[in-house]
């Protein structure tokens, strides 16, 4: 869809909208909002789609998609920074359910330094029948602090990808494995959505989390030391 060129201005008999003097006027001519580009696409595969829509979603355009029974979402991460060789801060993921091979493509994105965090929630359904799962996932993805999953009652699909200053958000009805039914997603740069979402899932993240990170280096000594500094002020005062 082509931007609309709109004409803002205002003809009222006369009447000005520009300030003649310091005083400050009522009334101002609204401002221009650009409607962002978007674009319906169908994909079967996420490589696929990585490959001929990313430039788009990396622009700020919004993608909305339907996917093919052969689309794994999993490999949607992947394929974005392999593709176009670039690094992600974070990625913080809700899901229902995952895969083997979705675990193993984050921890290809870990050794290959094209990802600094990851932050996996998963539904309690998901948990009870396939905790069996758990130490392959702790195994690959636990590393240098790194990774976290929580399980919690959820049915939500949302994941939240950080590129520098972009937030970018996909969100719909599919799970990061195939499910082998049509889905559909939509990607799009959103700083307000972004942290609408990432508040909420970072509190699920610290109430429902399985890995217990200590504090250390540093962190761990201002902790320590927190009431010493206080009362040293104090006393100093």
């Amino acid at each position: 869809m082509n931007d609309l060129d709109l004409d803002m201005s205002l003809d009222i008999g006369g009447f000005s909208l520009e300030s003649t003097n310091e005083t400050s006027i009522r009334y101002c001519l609204p401002k221009i909002h650009r409607k962002v580009k978007s674009q319906c696409v169908k994909y079967e595969y996420a490589e696929q789609l990585v490959r001929e829509v990313s430039e788009n979603i990396l622009n700020g355009e919004t993608v909305n998609a339907i996917l093919s029974g052969n689309f794994i979402f999993g490999d949607f991460f992947e394929a974005l920074a392999v593709v176009n060789n670039i690094y992600i801060d974070s990625i913080q993921i809700s899901t229902l359910s995952m895969g083997q091979e979705n675990v193993d493509s984050f921890r290809n994105m870990f050794d290959g330094d094209y990802l600094g965090k990851l932050d996996i929630i998963v539904s309690d359904y998901f948990w009870s029948h396939n905790r069996h799962n758990a130490p392959y996932i702790y195994k690959q993805l636990d590393i240098d602090d790194r990774f976290q999953l929580a399980v919690a009652g959820t049915h939500t699909k949302i994941a939240l990808i950080k590129i520098g200053d972009k937030k970018i958000v996909v969100s719909g009805s599919a799970n990061l494995r195939s499910s082998r039914c049509v889905e559909e997603i939509t990607i799009q740069t959103n700083a307000t959505l972004f942290d609408f979402h990432n508040e909420w899932q970072e509190e699920i993240l610290k109430k429902y989390a399985t890995i217990k990170k200590a504090v250390r280096g540093g962190d761990l000594f201002k902790l320590i030391t927190k009431g010493v500094e206080e009362k040293k002020t104090w006393d100093q005062e």
